[in-house]
Formats: C-alpha cells, structure tokens, sequence
C-alpha cells in the first residue's frame, strides 16, 4: 500500500485526495478533447453558443462520472486514476464514432454554429456512455 493510500483511511485526506485528484483529471481530459474538436470549445461559449455550452457540459459531466464510478469501485488512488483514464479514451472514442456515424453532416461544425439539437444529443450521448462506461471499467 502507497504512502497516499494509506492517508485515504482518514475521511478528510480521502475526499481532498480524490477531489484534486479529480480535478486535475477534469483538466487534462477536458483539454484533450478540445485539442481534438474542430471549434474553440470556450471561445464558443464566451460568445453565448449554447450549444458548445451543452457538448462541454456534457463532457465534464461524463468524465466527472466515470472517475466516480472509479473511486466508488473502492481500489487505491492509482488504479482509480488508471481506470478513469481508460474510462476517458472510451469516451473520447465515443465521441469519434458519433462523428464518424452521422455522415449527413459534421457533428462539430453544427455545434460550431450552435446547432441547439446537435449539442443536446452530443451532451446525452457523452452523459449516457459515462454510465456505461463508468460501470464497465470497475
């Protein structure tokens, strides 16, 4: 056992080791996949584009969500950052194939134009597969 797990026996250390641990998690996914999406996420949002709004949201809320579904599994920190990180590239695949699967028109180009339907079944397809996923990976 770590020196940080054995510090996440106390109820305090535990929930600001997961809460960091998470947060930095949040950022480095959530930088990812703007990296990966053809319009400026929060640029789009500073400009009132609801549905670039919605797609982030929707990813914040299905990263967030698989790395619950790693902390409640109950391992150590570190495997609960391994899963979480496996958690988030089946997601960030997800969002691939939802692209690759909608040929009639480009799902980040719509959002790019707040397209308010395409950024609502971005955010229930990225909340929706965070369960999945997020029961699958523990």
């Amino acid at each position: 056992m770590g020196v940080v797990d054995s510090l996440l026996k106390y109820p305090l250390a535990s929930v600001l080791a997961y809460f960091s641990v998470g947060i930095l998690a949040l950022i480095v996914f959530l930088s990812i996949f703007e990296r990966v999406t053809k319009y400026d996420g929060w640029e789009e949002i500073r400009k009132g584009n609801v549905s670039a709004a919605m797609a982030t949201g929707g990813k914040i809320f299905g990263i967030c969500n698989i790395f619950r579904f790693s902390i409640g599994a109950g391992d150590s920190i570190y495997e609960s950052m391994l899963w979480a990180a496996v958690g988030f590239v089946l997601l960030l695949v997800a969002y691939f194939l939802f692209e690759y699967l909608t040929p009639v028109f480009r799902i980040d180009e719509e959002i790019g134009k707040d397209n308010r339907a395409v950024g609502l079944l971005a955010m229930i397809i990225s909340v929706s597969l965070s369960y999945i996923i997020g029961a699958a990976v523990t």
